[in-house]
């Protein structure tokens, strides 16, 4: 049987569509044999989609991405097969969740200013118990009918520059990596080719990272073209890091990314899972 990794994608605990039960279960119908489910700044999805992996027979590693500020850069840093019970990841989730709700009642306040009102209350019914993300916002933008799209609430209101942005610190990158080394896990540099960073700043970066304990980063992506799957994958061999695969999986609307259909890790790569210890953090 051939193994497919997915180890990056949402449930409802954060910003995804589906809950981490039906999550699993699009998966398994995908054909991915081992899924991490690694939402933003919680692992409060992880016990039912181990409970639905059980069912499906999948192998499920345990994640989270938190969000993390390096030399003003927004980063998202995933860690794979690690401690959700552990205190320090608890800790870590708390403190992001309380700059989430911060955020989110800027946000709200300043496209009160623009006349969108009712903003923050929508969002904080949307995400329940998860973390307010700013999908959430272009969710309700769109279901407002302030715009069309969900890319286009980034365009006109949520992104830099814009109406709606905020601009927020997140923990340090040296913390959020102790958070995800210290709890037994593996810290990786999601979707590098996002933060749209020069060669030198790249190198900067994960020089910095690894320095910190970082051992992966994110070579195969759903959004990824042949060409930067080539140039990460030699950033990972210049910096002896490990390769990881993930879609970023979100929402099945989204025809462009879809569990499990991910290009193949260059054969010069270390794959992540190769770092993986076999123990009760994957079933």
């Amino acid at each position: 049987m051939t193994e497919i990794y997915d180890l990056h994608c949402h449930s409802t605990a954060s910003d995804g569509a589906l809950s981490p039960q039906d999550l699993v279960s699009r998966a398994k119908q995908y054909g991915v044999t081992h899924l991490a489910l690694t939402d933003h700044d919680t692992v409060a999805g992880v016990a039912e989609a181990q409970i639905a992996a059980e069912m499906e027979g999948i192998n499920l590693i345990t994640g989270i991405e938190f969000s993390t500020t390096w030399q003003s850069h927004c980063l998202h840093i995933v860690g794979l097969n690690l401690d959700p019970s552990h205190s320090l990841i608890a800790e870590g989730s708390h403190a992001i969740q309380t700059i989430r709700d911060e955020r989110a009642k800027k946000i709200s306040i300043k496209l009160e200013k623009k006349r969108i009102p009712g903003a923050f209350e929508a969002v904080k019914q949307a995400a329940g118990e998860g973390m307010i993300t700013r999908t959430h916002f272009a969710e309700f933008l769109l279901s407002q009918g302030y715009v069309s799209t969900l890319q286009g609430a980034f365009d006109h209101y949520l992104g830099e520059g814009k109406a709606g942005y905020v601009s927020t610190q997140w923990p340090g990158l040296e913390q959020v990596v102790h958070w995800i080394t210290a709890s037994g896990g593996i810290a990786v540099l999601a979707h590098p080719m996002r933060y749209k960073l020069t060669g030198s700043w790249m190198r900067r970066l994960l020089m910095d990272f690894k320095e910190m304990g970082g051992l992966s980063l994110e070579v195969v992506s759903g959004r990824n073209n042949p060409d930067e799957i080539n140039t990460l994958a030699r950033y990972a061999k210049q910096f002896d890091l490990a390769g990881s695969a993930g879609s970023d999986f979100h929402n099945p609307k989204n025809i462009w990314v879809e569990l499990g259909r991910l290009n193949p890790m260059p054969d010069f790569v270390t794959p992540v899972w190769h770092l993986f210890e076999t123990n009760a953090l994957t079933s």
